[in-house]
């Protein structure tokens, strides 16, 4: 019988994607493992890996396609045994209702955008028997965060597991799929709460009719802007926030930075390490989380998630104002300066080509977001759920302060947190900034 290749969802926001490459072609064998695809999300090019055995027969949506929407029909496999040139000639055929199926999900978001795609795709029966049907990159994620896939039900074709539903899972949990899925559905009547607003298009014409033509240019949102503004106005709409804002005094920071800068060692001509004050920031707030254990919490919605390592997201801008990831320094608290140094610029740089592997931008403890470089003094930074905090970092300058009673000058770096109050009352954001403040303006106790 042959095999259906469904457009894959490689991350839990993941609505539509870009057929980018194939890298088989058709009347190639094809083994489970292989990699057979690009595919472009919201955040990363990822390669795509066969799951069944057999010949690819008919490429149905052929490479440099925009926007395909999760599981539409993208190529047939023939499986052994089979006439891979029969089976071409009737995946044209079969491939219409296929492609068909998938419309009144495009359709769908009309009432609740972000949250139709993902819906339609939860009937997919389980996989039954003993054995496990799951895509390689799922067992990856699954090896790397320590779920147990026996206890995980899929979304994908034929109830198969995909890397969204081990991105969802919780670790150890009995049923985790089962317990998290349905909080992408339960935050789906907030786009439909909202209804009011106009339609897209209808928007769109609102606002160019304050315009004249020749005027302007009109810019298309992409996978990722797209995203970022449909996770942010959730924010806005459902997190109930509270900041904090502290002065901290870095001048033991600036002269530890400069004399541990100094002394580092060589590898291959060049220093081994070169410190940021963001990397003393990132050490401080994972110490500090792990002094207010308290804070170190997530929204579950009808529960925290208490976690024991402070795992710290770095926003990092992607070049052209093209939107911006949140790498994740896992176990930060555990990590030397210079190891968080050098595996900050890696993230940063493979973030900027959208080369990251969903485990390394999804979770986390909280996130910091620091605009100092742009000589920004202070600003207040969004939460991106299910965080309960982010920390939004402004330059380090030179100010007057009074210090004993006398007028002086000080290096002063403003820092400023939200907090999600469903999850954190005033009294503990505030000593968690507290913990913040003690590491970041004594830094040497960050050393020992």
């Amino acid at each position: 019988m042959p095999i259906e290749i469904l457009m894959p969802a490689l991350s839990p926001t993941m609505e539509k994607g870009n057929l980018a490459k194939w890298l088989k072609k058709e009347g190639d064998k094809v083994s489970p493992g292989d990699v057979i695809a690009e595919i472009e999300t919201d955040k990363a090019t990822m390669e795509v890996e066969a799951i069944d055995e057999g010949t690819l027969a008919k490429i149905m949506v052929p490479e440099g396609s925009q926007d395909v929407p999760v599981n539409q029909l993208i190529a047939v496999l023939a499986a052994d045994g089979e006439d891979a040139k029969a089976v071409a000639a009737g995946g044209t055929s079969a491939a219409k209702p296929a492609a068909a199926a998938p419309a009144p999900v495009a359709e769908a978001p009309k009432p609740a955008e972000p949250a139709a795609a993902p819906v339609a795709a939860a009937p997919a029966p389980a996989a039954t028997g003993e054995r496990i049907f799951a895509s390689p990159l799922a067992r990856r994620l699954a090896k790397d965060k320590g779920v147990d896939l026996s206890a995980v039900k899929g979304s994908g074709p034929r109830g198969r597991i995909v890397a969204a539903d081990v991105a969802t899972a919780t670790p150890g949990a009995a049923k985790p799929a089962t317990a998290t899925a349905p909080a992408p559905a339960a935050a789906a009547p907030a786009p439909s709460a909202a209804k009011p607003a106009p339609a897209p298009g209808a928007l769109l014409e609102q606002v160019k009719a304050y315009y004249e033509p020749g005027t302007y240019e009109e810019v298309p949102l992409d996978g990722m802007r797209r995203v970022i503004a449909q996770r942010m106005t959730e924010a806005r709409q459902t997190v109930p926030t509270f900041y904090l804002t502290v002065d901290c005094d870095v001048d033991e920071l600036m002269k530890l930075r400069e004399m541990l800068n100094k002394s580092a060692p060589e590898k291959d001509g060049k220093p081994a390490y070169k410190l940021s004050v963001n990397d003393f920031v990132i050490k401080a707030y994972a110490l500090a989380f792990q002094q207010v254990p308290d804070a170190n919490q997530v929204w579950g919605g009808d529960r925290y998630l208490k976690l024991k390592h402070s795992d710290i997201g770095v926003a990092v801008a992607i070049d052209g104002g093209k939107g911006l990831l949140t790498p994740i320094i896992r176990k930060a608290e555990t990590k030397s300066l210079s190891y968080i140094s050098n595996e900050t610029r890696d993230l940063a740089i493979r973030a900027r080509n959208k080369k990251l592997a969903p485990n390394e931008y999804q979770g986390g403890s909280s996130a910091i977001s620091n605009l100092g470089m742009f000589g920004i003094k202070d600003f207040t930074a969004i939460i991106n759920p299910p965080h309960a905090t982010i920390l939004a970092v402004g330059t380090s300058e030179q100010r007057a302060v009074v210090k004993k009673g006398e007028l002086a000058v000080a290096t002063v770096m403003t820092v400023t947190i939200s907090c999600d109050h469903r999850v954190m009352d005033g009294a503990m954001g505030a000593q968690l900034l507290t913990a913040f403040k003690a590491l970041i303006e004594k830094p040497m106790a960050m050393l020992v």
